[in-house]
């Protein structure tokens, strides 16, 4: 908008930022400072915004109703947003991924479903924002995901439920196992030691639970350090049954009851009598629908190729990762981008902030 260039956003829910409504519930480490764009406020404050007080934590319901919804409804960008349209397909007009010929020069092709009906849209570029929400990991410590797990979607939950709220009853009074070791399952762990009557059981990969705490009062974000001081007096205090290092092989429904099978120290070991599980273990971005786009992805990581070295969360932190930009995000398949957090694949560093960078980049080197 910003730079007059014409464009369009799909997306797949009823409202902007859907998947940010799921987790709605959540309050971010950083406060509000680190969770805007400068052009998209500059764009806002034109049209009478009132900005929320940037060194607060938002929620991340507040994300969307302070923010991504007063820049989606601008006149600017509003007529260009088209809701409940999911992209299911894209490629080069009338060539298969194979063909080279004028392949640069041929329109990009979108399939949108929309209503049960599918229209093809023509684009000259494309930006795949499309994250890796909604594509969780499975609990099973392979990372495979089995016929067996997905049967049990009634008593496992992936993501940070809402459990003071609309999904408290799911959870109290019951014995519930958290099978992962990031801040999510730490911020899952601490809302369910509130409720009455709560059993947990932490199911980790990692050699020592220690490994969680992280930098605790030297944290660079005040928030994400209280979260590791908070869960280590948990666990020093004997609330909560800990199992680590448990890598978990299947689950099995025993009369209404789960029970998680795993390895434990070479060692086989069950963890019985589960009513429901909360999986924390990541997420996996989706390529199905980009299958006829020449994609440069990498192997590990599943970010873009040349984003690995500097991302591989084996080295770095949110905080290592250098400024990148449309260099390091352009594709075989010219002017196709990935950006935001699925440019990151399944690497768990990424930043809002770092979204922004890359999309002002891209939008900067097309226009």
């Amino acid at each position: 908008s910003a730079k007059n260039e014409k464009f369009v956003i799909f997306e797949s829910g009823h409202s902007v930022g859907m998947n940010i409504l799921q987790w709605g519930h959540v309050r971010l480490f950083s406060s509000w400072q680190y969770n805007v764009d400068k052009v998209a406020v500059k764009l806002l404050e034109d049209n009478g915004w009132k900005a929320p007080v940037m060194k607060r934590l938002p929620f991340g319901k507040e994300l969307v109703e302070d923010y991504l919804k007063p820049l989606a409804d601008l006149p600017q960008i509003n007529p260009f947003i088209k809701l409940n349209a999911k992209v299911v397909a894209i490629s080069k007009q009338g060539l298969d991924k194979m063909k080279n010929a004028n392949r640069d020069d041929q329109s990009f092709v979108l399939y949108i479903e929309t209503a049960g009906q599918t229209e093809r849209i023509h684009a000259k570029a494309v930006i795949d924002a499309t994250g890796t929400w909604g594509q969780p990991n499975p609990v099973n410590a392979d990372n495979v995901w089995t016929q067996q797990e997905k049967s049990l979607s009634s008593k496992i939950t992936y993501g940070i439920p809402d459990i003071k709220g609309k999904d408290r009853s799911r959870f109290e009074n019951k014995r519930v196992a958290v099978v992962g070791g990031g801040h999510s399952a730490i911020n899952t762990i601490l809302e369910l030691a509130n409720l009455e009557g709560t059993e947990i059981v932490w199911v980790l990969r990692k050699k020592r639970v220690e490994e969680v705490y992280g930098g605790e009062a030297l944290d660079a974000l005040p928030a994400r350090g209280q979260l590791g001081s908070r869960i280590h007096q948990l666990v020093d205090s004997g609330i909560i049954s800990v199992h680590t290092p448990f890598f978990v092989h299947q689950v099995i429904d025993e009369d209404g009851k789960l029970t998680l099978q795993g390895n434990s120290n070479q060692e086989e070991i069950s963890i019985p009598h589960i009513d429901q599980i909360i999986a924390n273990t990541g997420s996996r971005p989706d390529f199905s629908f980009l299958r006829e786009i020449r994609l440069d992805i990498d192997p590990a990581t599943e970010s873009i190729s040349a984003l690995a070295p500097l991302i591989d969360p084996n080295i770095h932190s949110c905080g290592t990762v250098r400024p990148h930009g449309e260099a390091e995000l352009r594709q075989p398949e010219k002017k196709f981008y990935g950006g935001g957090k699925k440019s990151y694949g399944r690497a768990l560093t990424f930043l809002m902030a770092t979204g922004y960078v890359q999309i002002r980049s891209i939008v900067a080197r097309l226009t």
